[in-house]
C-alpha cells in the first residue's frame, strides 16, 4: 500500500471517528429520552471509537449475513442491521466499567428504532460525505 493512499485512510477512519463521537454526544445530549449514556467526555470517545471499529468490522458482516433478505426487503435489511448494530454496541457497553460508562436504550420498541434509524441514517451520510 502506497504512503498517499493509507495516509488517506487513515484520515477518512480519524474524520469517521471524530464524527461518531459527535453524534454520540449530540445523542446522548438531544435524545436522551432514547439514547441514555452516563460518563461525560470519556464516555462519548469509547462509545464513539467503539461505533467506529463495529463499523469497519462487524457492519460488512451483518451485510453479507442480510444479503439475501436485503434482496426483496432493503428498508427492512437496514433497520435490521441497524438494529443488531445497536444490540452490539449495547452488549459490549455493558463489560465497560460503569465509572466509565453506562448506556440504555429507552423508549422500547420505538426507542430502539429511532436510535437504530438515526445511526444508520447519520453513518450512511458520513460514508457518502468521506469517499
Amino acid at each position: 500500500m502506497s504512503d498517499s493512499s493509507s495516509s488517506g485512510f487513515a484520515l477518512r477512519l480519524l474524520a469517521k471517528a471524530l464524527l461518531n463521537i459527535l453524534l454520540v454526544w449530540t445523542m446522548a445530549e438531544y435524545m436522551d429520552r432514547y439514547f441514555f449514556l452516563t460518563g461525560g467526555l470519556p464516555a462519548y470517545l469509547v462509545m464513539g471509537s467503539l461505533i467506529t471499529l463495529l463499523n469497519l468490522f462487524v457492519r460488512p458482516l451483518l451485510y453479507l449475513i442480510t444479503l439475501p433478505l436485503k434482496l426483496f426487503a432493503t428498508i427492512l435489511a437496514s433497520v435490521i442491521v441497524n438494529g443488531l448494530f445497536v444490540q452490539l454496541i449495547l452488549e459490549i457497553s455493558q463489560y465497560m466499567d460503569q465509572k466509565i460508562l453506562t448506556l440504555d436504550i429507552e423508549g422500547g420498541f420505538v426507542g430502539w428504532l429511532i436510535v437504530a434509524t438515526i445511526l444508520g441514517f447519520a453513518n450512511w451520510v458520513m460514508k457518502m460525505a468521506l469517499r
